[in-house]
């Protein structure tokens, strides 16, 4: 049986009369790629902000290895490796220094930054100023320096915003690479559905704050074995969920 290490329920955000994630419910199971899907707009981000405690739901709860974060969030992120938005970096310095901030800060063992740099396939480039790295380069740098405290949890906020075929190829390879190789759990938000169908083991899809389907990803596609593909099911959820 799956270990859920991530329980969210009847999670909502209200901004005065407008409901922007409305009493949704995630089960996240341990070392699987979960993605958590819809288009701009439709709630990931507040959601995902709920999750690290970065800003407090209006209602419901948030669970993750079965402490609250709003009364254990301290102890929690010590397990959690999150990249929200842009990552953050310094564009005159190393990759390699860049990281060793971030270890110092945390007080880690270097020996860790070349191990991260590895994994994120930027181990050649770790001398290289950070300045000269493509988009796809530096969002695998952010995702090394979620990784430096060597977390249990991985959250990334739509990780391929911006990036071109092959960066989004890379980033889809080494999340699947996180899980299966390295025993992350890994929680990944994109409106990129295509994607989504080459990486996840289960999914959120959710659309205007409210859940239309949260599950195995293969259980969705027989439930719509009619439709060709992610998209088409996304299309047929919206079309269910406003009769």
């Amino acid at each position: 049986m799956n270990k859920c290490i991530v329980k969210i329920s009847n999670l909502t955000k209200k901004y005065k009369d407008r409901r922007v994630v409305n009493g949704i419910n995630l089960n996240i199971n341990e070392g699987s790629v979960y993605g958590f899907i819809g288009p701009n707009g439709a709630g990931k981000s507040t959601t995902i902000r709920m999750i690290l405690g970065l800003i407090k739901s209006s209602s419901g709860s948030v669970t993750i290895f079965n402490e609250n974060i709003n009364k254990n969030r301290i102890k929690i992120l010590q397990n959690v490796g999150a990249l929200v938005e842009s990552p953050s970096y310094y564009d005159h310095l190393s990759a390699y220094n860049n990281l060793k901030i971030w270890a110092t800060i945390r007080n880690i063992n270097k020996d860790r930054i070349d191990e991260v740099l590895k994994i994120v396939n930027l181990y050649d480039d770790k001398n290289r100023k950070v300045g000269k790295f493509s988009l796809g380069m530096k969002q695998r740098l952010g995702i090394a320096s979620a990784l430096i405290g060597d977390p249990k949890l991985l959250i990334l906020d739509e990780p391929t915003n911006g990036l071109d075929p092959m960066g989004i190829k890379e980033i889809r390879n080494l999340i699947i690479s996180l899980a299966k190789d390295f025993n992350k759990t890994v929680l990944v938000s994109s409106h990129l559905l295509s994607e989504m169908e080459l990486m996840a083991d289960d999914v959120g899809i959710i659309n205007k704050g409210k859940l239309l389907y949260e599950g195995s990803l293969q259980q969705l596609k027989n439930n719509y074995s009619a439709c060709e593909n992610l998209e088409e099911i996304f299309f047929k959820l919206t079309e269910r969920s406003s009769l």
